[in-house]
């Protein structure tokens, strides 16, 4: 799919030629281990750097010249995945060949070269007034969370059930985090970044791979790096607790549960686990769907998600708060039919085609292609849709019976108005 090549030692280069697409999309992204105070510092770090560098300190200025090269989209991001937290800076510009004049692309090499290594600094380090401002976007980021009550309580299940753990820890940190960050700090965590973070570069575009290639080895001149250590996290069971009911000014109840499996992204069993989760809940011919919405009419929505780099599967509903105890006991009786193996044809079949067509529509955009192969390209193998399509149609009713059997219940979460309902286990 991706051509590869190592252009310094922790520093790897992914080329696709393509003619599917008439533009030329770039993606570097730098990734380390995933703590509170990095999460705080490098949100608020691709903040300052998407906004301003050395050759346009202001904001408008730079946002004119990206118009200026025909419309090109160039943004930082973070995010996280498994134990890496990761910036990201994505590109996307017309491709040379559509256009009389054909230095765009030099051009856009120019301007990532600038966003990367000449950033806005005054005396050294990064501008005061511009680290505060970007560090009240972050916090306000963080904080519309609270605003949206569902994801709000599915992370407040996740601190539950994993504390002190990735997949608790936002991609953003936490405000607290973010408060204590300094120009000196952001400056250190900076350099941090250039120097020693694991860095992944992808191309994608009907392009000349040798000339880009050296194109991008003479501008991206990122030197040797050593592999970061991980700190060690506990993967075993941590749930706080089994049950907490919190209370705010809501109407619609939010009830969350939590289950631990051995299996995880990338493992043999994986495939078995994918329709196992699609088979639950994860569409709406799921049995969460079908039997706690539709049949029963408790909930405005139930779906099950599988986060396979912690192992954990997840329950999401919206209901009545009348509704709680009976909603749990729906779940747990739908969980119960699977593992008895109550699997119809009908889900087996609906479930892979719906990860076969979701595979397909996320192939139909030269930032999904990245993406997909950023994810499996560790596993050690070509990636194929035709190799997955196979693996999931392998799977049976019994795998998707034995992979419902090893999940284990570690946490219930619900979130419901003040005058809402007791515990559930009362």
């Amino acid at each position: 799919m991706f051509s590869t090549i190592e252009i310094a030692k922790g520093v790897s280069l992914h080329i696709r030629q393509s003619t599917q697409f008439k533009t030329v999309n770039f993606s570097i992204k730098w990734r380390k281990p995933l703590t509170v105070k990095d999460a705080a510092e490098r949100s608020v770090l691709s903040n300052v750097m998407q906004h301003s560098n050395g050759k346009f300190p202001k904001s408008a200025d730079f946002r004119s010249h990206l118009d200026d090269l025909y419309g090109t989209v160039m943004y930082l991001d973070a995010s996280k995945r498994g134990k890496d937290h990761t910036v990201v800076l994505n590109v996307e510009t017309v491709n040379d060949q559509y256009l009389a004049e054909t230095k765009v692309l030099d051009d856009v090499i120019d301007l990532m070269q600038t966003v990367i290594f000449n950033p806005n600094f005054e005396n050294d380090r990064f501008v005061s007034s511009i680290v505060e401002r970007e560090k009240e976007m972050i916090i306000q980021r963080i904080q519309s969370i609270f605003d949206d009550k569902t994801r709000y309580a599915q992370h407040r299940l996740t601190q539950i059930m994993r504390p002190n753990h990735p997949a608790s820890i936002s991609a953003n940190g936490t405000i607290e985090a973010v408060k204590e960050v300094t120009t000196e700090s952001l400056t250190k965590a900076y350099h941090s970044m250039i120097n020693n973070d694991k860095i992944d570069i992808y191309v994608l575009g009907d392009v000349d791979v040798d000339a880009l290639q050296q194109k991008l080895v003479n501008a991206l001149s990122f030197k040797n790096r050593e592999t970061i250590p991980y700190p060690e996290t506990e993967d075993e069971s941590k749930a706080e607790k089994e049950y907490t009911n919190e209370k705010q000014d809501m109407k619609q109840g939010k009830l969350h549960i939590g289950y631990s499996t051995p299996v995880k992204f990338g493992e043999e069993d994986y495939p078995k686990m994918q329709i196992f989760n699609g088979v639950f809940g994860a569409y709406a011919h799921s049995k969460l769907f079908m039997n706690v919405r539709e049949r029963e009419s408790l909930a405005y929505y139930a779906s099950s998600s599988y986060s396979s780099h912690y192992g954990l599967v997840y329950v999401v509903s919206g209901i009545e708060p009348a509704n709680e105890k009976k909603a749990i006991e729906v779940i747990k009786e739908q969980l119960e039919a699977t593992q008895n193996g109550e699997i119809t044809d009908l889900e087996m079949n609906q479930t892979k085609a719906m990860l076969v067509n979701q595979l397909k529509e996320a192939l139909d955009s030269a930032r999904g292609q990245i993406d997909i192969f950023d994810q499996y390209k560790d596993l050690g193998e070509e990636f194929s849709v035709d190799l997955w399509k196979d693996r999931w149609s392998k799977v049976t009713k019994e795998d998707v019976q034995q992979m419902a059997s090893q999940l284990k219940l570690e946490a219930i979460y619900f979130l419901s108005g003040k005058e809402g309902s007791g515990d559930a286990n009362n």
